[in-house]
């Protein structure tokens, strides 16, 4: 036995193995935490969105709706904790931010899970064709980082008269750039 040698991992052996698992792991970890932020935004994006949605129908329900009904209109029907009409949210058209408020009227509501929606007041359905919509801007993580360089989340959820809901945008650090935005697979043709 004291023949045999002893058999087992050098100490550079080891650090090697350190460095490579190290390297790993630097590429790795942010693409996680990425990808449950940006699962967690889609899951709050699609609530309000779901809400949007629902309020119409109960506001459809009372047989009020006319080319004249806005997005204001629906508030009653939503499940929020507060107006905001002072912070911003993310605009995905500039790649910078909405004011929530001001003289616009613009109000934000503000969700239990920390996403913002800005309802638009000034703008309605203006007509009762299938085309004619109504928009909000959803920010899901409820605050506005949209700078050049730090592209925000956030996306339009276009209502449509007939009930039904579209969303373009990205509620990932991505930006549209223009009134063309694809549509994302978070909320397109929800209802």
């Amino acid at each position: 036995m004291a023949n045999k040698p002893f058999s087992g991992f050098t100490l550079a052996e080891l650090l090697i193995a350190l460095a490579i698992l190290g390297v790993i792991a630097t590429f790795t970890i942010p693409k996680i935490i990425l990808s449950q932020q940006n699962s967690s935004y889609n899951a709050k994006a699609k609530e309000a969105i779901s809400m949007i949605a629902s309020a119409y129908q109960l506001y459809q329900q009372n047989g009020t709706v006319s080319a004249s009904t806005s997005m204001n209109a629906l508030t009653p029907y939503m499940n929020y904790v507060k107006v905001d009409t002072t912070s911003s949210i993310d605009d995905v058209y500039s790649n910078g931010s909405l004011s929530c408020g001001g003289s616009a009227g613009n109000n934000c509501l503000v969700l239990h899970n920390g996403a913002k929606i800005l309802m638009v007041s000034g703008w309605n359905f203006g007509g009762t064709s299938s085309t004619h919509v109504i928009q909000a801007w959803i920010d899901p993580d409820g605050i506005t980082d949209g700078t050049t360089n730090n592209p925000g989340k956030s996306l339009v959820v276009e209502l449509y008269y007939t009930g039904k809901v579209t969303s373009y945008g990205s509620v990932g650090n991505t930006f549209c750039g223009s009134w063309v935005c694809p549509f994302t697979a978070v909320a397109s043709n929800l209802v």
